[in-house]
């Protein structure tokens, strides 16, 4: 696990976060990112799914794979 990959995966995550106009509205920061945990498989980042529980418009769930895309690759 590539501790590096991972902070700035959150990092995106919080920046997303703080430029969304509903979001902290919402759900809290820790919960927001919690929603997106990154897993491991022989040593590579798999994609987080998007959540079932809480509604994220396309746009928004585009730009977390982006940052997940650009941490993990």
């Amino acid at each position: 696990m590539d501790q590096y990959a991972q902070r700035m995966y959150e990092m995106k995550l919080t920046d997303i976060y703080n430029n969304s106009s509903w979001i902290p509205d919402e759900i809290s920061l820790p919960d927001f990112i919690a929603l997106f945990p990154v897993e491991f498989k022989n040593d590579v980042a798999i994609r987080p799914d998007k959540p079932k529980d809480f509604d994220l418009d396309r746009d928004t769930y585009l730009a977390i794979m982006v940052a997940f895309r650009q941490a993990f690759s």
